[in-house]
């Protein structure tokens, strides 16, 4: 069965963030760095491009009617605010 387009995303997404903690000790041989680093550029623009395939879905879920693109600030309803 294929994955789905959310699993693919995730799973690359946590590819790339073991990438970037094995880079970011520097305890690699310069070679293995290397091609973890081209491994994490491809690993990138493979979650850039599902990001703006997720962001082209949400925009035309809030087009309206007009053909107009509206954006408001997110603001968290008063309940869900900090209580204090």
């Amino acid at each position: 069965m294929a994955k789905k387009k959310s699993d693919q995303f995730e799973e690359a997404l946590k590819k790339l963030q073991d990438i970037v903690e094995k880079l970011e000790r520097g305890d690699m041989p310069l070679e293995e760095a290397m091609e973890a680093f081209s491994e994490g550029i491809r690993l990138a623009r493979v979650c850039h491009g599902k990001l703006e395939e997720a962001e082209r879905k949400v925009r035309i879920l809030l087009k309206e009617q007009e053909e107009d693109w509206t954006t408001s600030p997110f603001e968290p309803a008063s309940g869900d605010a900090q209580e204090g």
